[in-house]
Order: C-alpha cells, then structure tokens, then sequence
C-alpha cells in the first residue's frame, strides 16, 4: 500500500494553492478583482469585453489595431457547423440549457481539425472559436428552440451585443448595449473557482481545449456555482412586494435555507461586481412596471440580509434582474455565464499547457484497513 503522509484533509479545498497564475486574482478580504493586475472597477469602467479576452489571454491590454484585428478574427467564428445547428432541432423538448451547452461545445470538436494539437498556436486559434461560438450556440439554439430563424452575427457589433441580437432578434438601444458588455465584462474570469479548475484539471491530464471547457460548463450547472443565479430569480418570483421581503427571509433563516444569491467563499466584504450590476439593475429596470419591481424586492433584500446576517450580495444577485430586464429567460441566465466566462477558462487551459504538470492531490483515508476478503455464504449485514 502507498504510504500517507501526515496531512490534515482541507473541506473543499479551501485556502489551498493548486497552481500559479498571472490571470486573475480574487482579495477577497478587501473586495478586490484583478485580470491581469487590473482592477475589475476600472475594466468595468472603461474596458470592451474583446480587451477583457486579450487582455487575459496576452497579459496585457491591446493597442487600437490589436483590438481590430483581433475583433475582425472573433466575430467571423461566430457561425456554427451546419450538423450543429440541425441537432439544435433534435434536442429534447424540456432539456435545461446548461445540458444542451455541455454537449454543443463538446460536439464542436468533432469539426475542428485542430481538437488533438495541443500547441500554443492552435490553442489560440480555438481560444478563439470557443469564445465566438459560445455565444452563438446559446442563441442559436434558443432561436431553433422556439421555432424562428438564426440571426447572424453584425460584423460591426461586439461579441456581447451581437449575443443579445443574435438571441433577442431585435437590436439592443443603448442601455441594453452597456448591460450585456457589462455582463461579459464582470463574468470574464474569477480566479480558480470551481469551474476554472476543473478545466485546468482536465487540461493537465493534456485533454484537448474542449474537452477541459465542457467539464468548465458541467462544473458551472452546479446552483452553488453558476446556478445561483436563475435560483436568485425564482426566489424574485416568489416574493409579491417589497414589503413581503422580511417575512420571507425571516422564514428562510427559521428554516435554514440558503439566501441565493448572498454571501461568498472568497469574499469578506462586498463582491466588486454586484456593485457595477446593481447600478445597471436599476437602469435597465427603469421602463418596466415588472422589472421595477423585481429591482425593489432586490433593493429590499439586500437591506434585510445585511441586516438581519451582516452579508453582502454576490455578483448573481443583480444578474438576475439585469438578464430579466435584457430579455433572457431564466434557465438561460447560466448560459450567459458560460458566454462570458469562456473567456477565462480558455485563458488558463492555455496557461496550463504552457508550464503542464498532471494535477493528482492525494485523499486521506478515513474507512477501516485492513479488511479482509469474507466468502459469500459468511457475511452478515
């Protein structure tokens, strides 16, 4: 038998470092996120989504030319494999998104004749395709789903708003336009959370670039991950008015239920991107009697919970509301996530492979041992 080291287990592998980056970094303890070095607050502020991807996948932020060349290779990888587009239609009625994702992204490398060449370069060119088809599956799927015609993607348009369009089929004003850039912006990365490093586990075993993003995306499904946020919408759904809120968190916190959409593993003060999506809640909520008042009971919750628990919410929380406003259903709102997200987990797949080294952490045994091999008809419950 291998011989144990002393060791002391870590639940959820909490404070352990797996590996070194240079992509992003989550100070939890004073509210921080960084790609790259670069304060998500002044990216939210100032910076595309496209600046976002190079960015993260570069090091450093592109000059004007980078950023055309570089959005001129993107928008083009927006079309789909035509047999992908025809299995939209032989999807299941009542498949969850999430589902039909997984699967679209892994069937993606039945078309591409790079799937098996691991190097930087091919990387990069299906960094690429990932982070432009993505999006287009999502929408394109929803648009076959519901029994009308692909949009194709506006040369024009930036990733995200040509995902909004894409999916909406109408063309997003400027609000719109500003909220899903935000949304993609926000979402781009997070350190080495649950679906980041399941990508960079699959990639250490030196599995292809797909491969490592539909384990991403099976990790993302997860509602104490990515699916906080249609359950941050269902709750919404459930409350009546503002002033229903406190008895309705009072009854989750008799009941010791989760309060979707708070709270945080890293985080000890406020996540820095609930603050960006809480202003743009408000914004895009303004014209909408029904979204008003999700945005109210939000506002309402938040004041409870800070209240009541002394936390703050998470980036979820906001989406919410933002999504609903932009027109997204709520079991697409995870899919959106993937979208956006794709961004960094093809940045540390690729991280990965350039300085690989399996990822194999060990498990401390708790059962009995040795136990001996008892013959059938002498076992006993």
């Amino acid at each position: 038998m291998e011989p144990q080291a002393p060791a002391v287990a870590v639940r959820g592998l909490e404070g352990v470092i797996a590996a070194e980056t240079r992509i992003g970094y989550v100070d939890g303890a004073n509210g921080k996120l960084y790609y790259a070095g670069y304060d998500i607050n002044d990216l939210a502020k100032n910076a595309s989504y496209e600046e976002c991807v190079f960015l993260l996948w570069n090091d450093r932020l592109p000059t004007k030319r980078e950023l055309d060349e570089f959005r001129a290779e993107l928008i083009p990888e927006m079309s789909l494999p035509r047999p992908l587009v025809q299995w939209f239609k032989r999807v299941p009625r009542g498949v969850h998104p999430m589902v039909m994702l997984r699967s679209a992204v892994s069937d993606l490398a039945l078309y591409d004749k790079e799937t098996e060449d691991n190097s930087v370069e091919a990387n990069r060119r299906k960094a690429a395709r990932l982070v432009a088809k993505v999006p287009s599956i999502i929408a394109g799927f929803y648009r076959i789903y519901n029994g009308q015609e692909l949009v194709p993607p506006d040369p024009k348009k930036s990733i995200a708003v040509n995902f909004l369009r894409m999916f909406t089929g109408e063309e997003p004003d400027k609000k719109s336009r500003e909220a899903i850039e935000l949304m993609f912006v926000l979402h781009a990365d997070h350190g080495f959370n649950a679906s980041t490093f399941a990508a960079r586990v699959t990639a250490s075993t030196l599995a292809d670039i797909y491969a490592a993003i539909t384990a991403a995306i099976g990790a993302l499904k997860g509602p104490l991950h990515g699916g906080a946020n249609q359950r941050v919408m269902e709750m919404l759904e459930g409350i009546g008015t503002p002033d229903d809120v406190e008895d309705y968190i009072n009854g989750l916190l008799v009941r010791r239920e989760r309060i979707m959409g708070f709270g945080h593993r890293v985080y000890k003060t406020e996540d820095p991107r609930a603050r960006h999506l809480r202003k743009y809640s408000e914004d895009v909520c303004g014209g909408d009697v029904a979204c008003s008042r999700y945005y109210a009971i939000s506002r309402q919750i938040e004041k409870q919970v800070k209240k009541t628990k002394g936390i703050y919410p998470n980036v979820d929380f906001y989406s919410a509301t933002v999504q609903h406003a932009l027109g997204i259903p709520v079991d697409y709102y995870t899919t959106v996530f993937a979208a956006s997200r794709t961004a960094g987990w093809t940045a540390h797949v690729m991280e990965q492979h350039a300085d690989n080294r399996l990822m194999r952490p060990r498990s401390q045994f708790i059962g009995k041992i040795p136990r001996r091999y008892v013959p059938m008809e002498k076992r006993k419950k």
